[in-house]
């Protein structure tokens, strides 16, 4: 089965280690990263969301404007819209875009980030309101009848939207987290469950909680698993290691770092010492109290370093070692890669060149070696 590999891309470039540049909204930058994905041959870029970003749905209709085949991921946050209204957004967005819309489903792990678009309902109230969130956007999509619907947050009566995705039988669902009730929610909905990048036996162990949620909600098929790294490149494993301690150096130095969808603010835990509310974050802390490097490439001292404020463990190498590494998380049931540099546009120019292609490669030989033992197996 090919792997999907999916990018990031902001308004104006900033990351962990670069101040911001230019306008909050750069459409030259814009569609240049865009642009530089697309013909790095990624599948998807995600959009990301933040109580004071741009929105993502005019971001990706931009994006797709300017873009042939790029698919394009929006981060979602229920609860700030209806979901009736959410339906008919992406719906549109899917059909000016000729098929390339998937939504990330981002239920929320900071309170106080929660606060600051009027959202003051607690974490698992959070999990069970995006649950019948989208019970009914799925249902917007699909029905060929108005719909009903009585739940505890929403109540709806006639609904049908004239406008229906391209894609069929509806729009991807992609969803992030990493606790008991992200398992319970995404394992009924998700079409790819989406985790940050813990070492190969902790991933596997979410894997099996993710199925096991799955088929509790009474799905035959699980959703993909998507898993999400910093690459750090060099042409040689000392080169790499050299750029990655200089990325730490910087980190460090600036403090509270910025990310793609704005800088971040001082409620929310950011650094070393930062003790995060989110369970993604949390375990990437608990994977660098254990140790600095795991596995073949695996490297947190980022997260540490960041208070794993957002996905940040980096994997380290020539693009051959980190080929590999990410080769092994194929092995354990991976099925999506998404990845991001430090050097935003540069490095995902260099991914495209180096890295993306041997992954591939490797991927596209095992599935041909696998139909040669079926085809053997039944003559």
């Amino acid at each position: 089965m090919p792997v999907e590999f999916i990018g990031m891309i902001g308004t104006r470039d900033v990351s962990e280690t670069r101040p911001p540049a230019g306008p909050v909204v750069d459409p030259d930058y814009t569609l240049r990263f865009a642009r530089a994905h697309e013909d790095a041959g990624f599948d998807r870029v995600l959009i990301g969301y933040g109580s004071g970003s741009p929105d993502g749905t005019q971001v990706a209709a931009y994006v797709a404007a300017g873009t042939e085949r790029l698919g394009l991921l929006v981060a979602h946050r229920p609860g700030f819209v209806a979901p009736t209204l959410a339906a008919r957004t992406f719906a549109t967005l899917d059909q000016f875009s000729g098929g390339r819309v998937a939504v990330h489903i981002i239920t929320g792990g900071h309170d106080a980030e929660q606060r600051r678009d009027g959202d003051y309902l607690a974490k698992d109230e959070r999990y069970a309101r995006t649950d019948e969130y989208l019970d009914i956007l799925k249902r917007a999509w699909t029905s060929s009848e108005p719909i009903d619907h009585e739940g505890r947050f929403y109540r709806l009566h006639d609904f049908h939207s004239e406008v229906r995705p391209v894609t069929e039988p509806r729009i991807p669902l992609y969803f992030g987290g990493s606790s008991e009730a992200a398992y319970r929610v995404g394992g009924k909905h998700a079409d790819v469950f989406a985790l940050w990048g813990e070492p190969l036996k902790e991933t596997a162990e979410q894997i099996t909680a993710i199925r096991a949620a799955a088929q509790a909600a009474g799905r035959t098929e699980p959703p993909r698993i998507s898993v999400s790294f910093r690459p750090v490149l060099g042409r040689t494993e000392k080169e790499a290691w050299e750029r990655a301690h200089r990325i730490l150096d910087t980190i460090n130095a600036r403090g509270a770092a910025g990310s793609f969808v704005g800088s971040r603010r001082p409620t929310l835990p950011v650094g070393p010492d930062a003790q995060p509310q989110n369970a993604g974050s949390q375990r990437l802390l608990a994977a660098a109290a254990k140790a600095e490097l795991h596995d073949r490439a695996l490297w947190t001292a980022t997260a540490k370093a960041t208070g794993a404020a957002g996905n940040s463990t980096a994997l380290v190498g020539t693009p051959e070692t980190v080929a590999q590494a990410l080769l092994d998380y194929v092995d354990i049931g991976v099925t999506t890669l998404l990845i991001r540099g430090y050097d935003p546009l540069d490095d995902t120019v260099e991914y495209g060149r180096e890295l993306l292609p041997l992954v591939r490669a490797e991927v596209a030989r095992r599935d041909a070696a696998a139909a040669r033992t079926t085809v053997g197996a039944a003559r």
